[in-house]
Parts: C-alpha cells; sequence; structure tokens
C-alpha cells in the first residue's frame, strides 16, 4: 500500500510539480493538495496523511504556524521547502523547532545537477520519512528556545512522549576511559538530536567537540548560532585555523570538509572547499571522524546519530581500529534508523542509546 502524502503550497506550479515527482514512485501517492497553512491543518486532520509537504511562505497562515498547529492537534511527518538564504535558515530551523522532521531546498537545482536526480532526491527523502510515520506521533520533539543565563542552568527539553531506554542503555557503566574529544555526525533530524544533547552539557564541559550535520553552507552559521543560544557550551561555525578548545563546540560549515590537524592539545581545524565528486556529503562524517582518529587515537568518542545512508561508518571504523569509542543513536529514537544503524550493523558500536540518554550517558562517560 503506498504512503500518503499531502502537498502543500501557495504556487500552483510547484504543487504540480511536486504531485509529479513524488506520484512517479509507485510507493507514494499524493492523496491531495492544499494552497495556505489554514487548509493543510484541515487537511492534515481529516486525510491522517503519512507525509506532508510544506512551504514556509504562505498566505492565510504560514508554514512554520501551520507545522505548529498541525504537531498539537494531528501529528504528522513534515518535510519543509525552503530558500538556502540566511531568512530562509532561520524559517527553517524555527520549523524543526516546531516538529518538521526535514527540510529540501526548494529550487531543486540546488540538490541536484538534473531534474532526474532531484526528483530521486525527492521521493527518497519522503518515503524514507513516512516509513518512520510513527515517530512523529510518539517521539516528536519540540525544544523550547529557552536563552541560556549565566546565573541559572538550563532545563532540560522535553518532548511530548519520550521512549524509554533501550535494554543496552539502561545497564550502561562507564568505561573508565580517558577522552580528548568528543565526535558527532548526524544528518536527517539532527538538528534537533544535537539540540537535545547539546543544551544539556554544563559550561565546565572538559572536552572540545566537533560537530558533523548534512546541511546546506547557508544553514549552517544560522544553526551553530541558534545552539549557542540555547547551550552553556560555546557552539560555532567553524573556521579554517581553530584551535580546539575545551567546552566548545565547533560545527562544520556546508559545502566544505572539516578535518582536525597537529597534535592535542594545540590541534586545529582545516575546513576546506569541496568541489569533488569523489565524496557524496559536504561536510562527511567520514572525513572528519576520519581525521579525528589520525590526530586523537583512541581518546575519541565518536557517536551516530539519526540520519539516511551510511556516511560515518567509515569514518567510525578508522576511529574505533585506533581503540576509539563510538555509540550510536537507538532506532526507536531516531527520525531516520539509517547511520546508526550502518555503524551498528558492522558492529562499530558498542552501545545503542536513546536521544534523551546520550546527555546522561556522555557525562557519565567522561567522569561528570
Amino acid at each position: 500500500m503506498a504512503y500518503k502524502v499531502l502537498v502543500v503550497d501557495d504556487s500552483s506550479f510547484f504543487r504540480r510539480r511536486v504531485s509529479d515527482i513524488i506520484n512517479s514512485d509507485k510507493n507514494l501517492e499524493v492523496i491531495d493538495v492544499a494552497v495556505n497553512g489554514v487548509e493543510a491543518v484541515e487537511k492534515a486532520k481529516s486525510l491522517k496523511p503519512d507525509v506532508i509537504t510544506m512551504d514556509i511562505e504562505m498566505p492565510v497562515l504560514n508554514g512554520i504556524d501551520a507545522v505548529k498547529q498541525i504537531m498539537a492537534s494531528a501529528p504528522t511527518s513534515i518535510l519543509m521547502f525552503s530558500s538556502l538564504t540566511h531568512q530562509g535558515a532561520k524559517a527553517t530551523l524555527d520549523a524543526l523547532d516546531a516538529g518538521a522532521v526535514d527540510f529540501l531546498p526548494k529550487k531543486f537545482n540546488e540538490i541536484a545537477n538534473t531534474n532526474s536526480d532531484a526528483g530521486s532526491i525527492l521521493r527518497q527523502r519522503v518515503y524514507e520519512i513516512a516509513s518512520r510515520k510513527g515517530y512523529a506521533r510518539t517521539a516528536r520533539s519540540s525544544v523550547p528556545l529557552t536563552k541560556r543565563t549565566p546565573t541559572s542552568p538550563l532545563s532540560r527539553p522535553t518532548t511530548v512522549a519520550e521512549k524509554p531506554a533501550s535494554r543496552r542503555t539502561a545497564s550502561f557503566k562507564a568505561s573508565g576511559k580517558s577522552y580528548k574529544l568528543l565526535a558527532i555526525g548526524t544528518s536527517t533530524g539532527g538538528p534537533v538530536a544535537l539540540q537535545k544533547i547539546l543544551t544539556q552539557l554544563p559550561n565546565n564541559f572538559p572536552l572540545p567537540i566537533i560537530l558533523v550535520q548534512h546541511m546546506p553552507g547557508a544553514f549552517t552559521k544560522a544553526f551553530a548560532t541558534r545552539l549557542n543560544s540555547l547551550c552553556q557550551i560555546t557552539v560555532k561555525e567553524a573556521e579554517n585555523g581553530d584551535i580546539l578548545k575545551p567546552g566548545c563546540a565547533y560545527l562544520a560549515p556546508g559545502g566544505t570538509q572539516m578535518l582536525i590537524e597537529g597534535k592535542p592539545p594545540s590541534a586545529r581545524l582545516k575546513v576546506v572547499e569541496d568541489d569533488s565528486s569523489r565524496v557524496a556529503f559536504k561536510p562527511s562524517v567520514d572525513v572528519s571522524f576520519g581525521s579525528a582518529a589520525k590526530v586523537f587515537g583512541d581518546a575519541v568518542l565518536g557517536i551516530i546519530l539519526t540520519g539516511m545512508g551510511s556516511d560515518g561508518r567509515e569514518g567510525s571504523r578508522m576511529l574505533k581500529n585506533q581503540g576509539a569509542t563510538i555509540w550510536a543513536q537507538d532506532e526507536e529514537s531516531c527520525v531516520v534508523y539509517g547511520m546508526p544503524q550502518a555503524v551498528a550493523s558492522a558492529g562499530i558500536s558498542t552501545q545503542d542509546i536513546s536521544i534523551t540518554e546520550f546527555p546522561k550517558a556522555i557525562l557519565k562517560e567522561i567522569g561528570l
């Protein structure tokens, strides 16, 4: 049976184009369209689609407010379409905070070289999100945009219905190892997952952190700025030559590769432009994790969070070969169980951990 999709956009041309692309997959079916956010909310309730594709800028009710209302009344997996601008990045992050699962650029030429490639990316993304439709109803996570203050600790972000920790998490015991770096890689569902982890780290966190999130270059600076406003640690978009400092998280800029050079404690970041076809993801978890293996060896705690595909598996393998520790997000709390499954199935990760349990596990593992 085909997954049901509701297409929401005020442009008749774009509604038709998206519908044609989705309907070309026998496993997907556009059951209706909506021209504004009010219609989207009403049809989400009455039609109960598996996935909604949603524009941000619409009359009557915009996409962000529509997402909020849908997640309150009829939780559904929502894929946003966004412009790759600073304002578009802010709006998209607002939509993800409101409960949307993922986003794609509205101009398809910004995600692929050809129309056929763009269509394949859209269909794959919709299918993957649809296959995890229960996630929106049982584990959606709207992280409150509470700014940190120097005098009070940040309260714990809440979820509507958090999943219990897996058996492996419940029995987790610290290994007693010593670490010099925390490395996190993620893709689909990553922005909210990263917020849930990083907002729970104290301002005296003793390790530098590298973050690799599959995200366009127009978005990473806005995302780093947002994380920095929410967290007690410092979060910044990585720059070439940054020296890795404890209590600071460095987000790989979109469209580039972020590598680590030198030796601890003066190791630094090398951010390089990458227009090659050799590596599919820019930034790539494999590239960053691989460089971390060369510089930090076994003193790395590597974490693979929710995301499609297998980026991070080979980089994690390189880390594990050096004696580093690798953890993966558990299937139940993932938006898409692709990247974590890749490292778990390969026998690389040693723990499957619910997203809500990661902060506590990290702090316990490093001795805080």
